[in-house]
This record gives C-alpha cells, structure tokens and sequence, in this order.
C-alpha cells in the first residue's frame, strides 16, 4: 500500500491544528476557526482509518495515528521503518 496519501493527510492535519491554535491565541476570527476545524477534523479521522487499514502495521503504530497533530506523522514514520511481508 502507498503511504503518500497517508503522509499528505498526516501533514494536514498537522497544519491545521497549528492554524487553528494561532488563530486562538491571536485574533480568534470565527470563520477561519469554521473552516479549519472540519478540515482538521477530516484530516484526523483519514489518518485514522488510513493507518488501521495497514494489515501489517502493528498495535503501537495504530494507536500512535491517534494521537492529534502528530500521530499520523509518527504513524507514517514507523510504517516505514517496518517492511511489508
């Protein structure tokens, strides 16, 4: 299975956790928090499901996706690290 769709979407989600907590400690304008907040929310749940539909990856690696902003970026890291077979 290839992982960029897994990494662009860990990326996202990243990303936007990080916008979103600017927004809040700066100018908390509610339409940007409108619209981050389901793209992070969509962001989050794709890296979920993404990485438990690895057949190989193993427990550790399924509950590091769930972990906000960075899990899918480390789930993706050990996902390489472990070789397909």
């Amino acid at each position: 299975m290839d992982l960029r769709p897994l990494r662009i979407a860990a990326h996202a989600e990243l990303a936007t956790l990080v916008l979103m907590l600017a927004n809040l400690a700066t100018v908390h304008l509610r339409p940007l928090s409108s619209l981050l907040g389901p793209a992070h929310g969509c962001a989050y749940l794709f890296v979920v499901v993404a990485t438990w539909r690895f057949a190989h990856a193993a427990p550790r690696t399924r509950a590091t996706a769930l972990l906000p902003g960075v899990g899918g970026l480390l789930a993706v890291r050990r996902l390489r690290a472990r070789p397909v077979g």
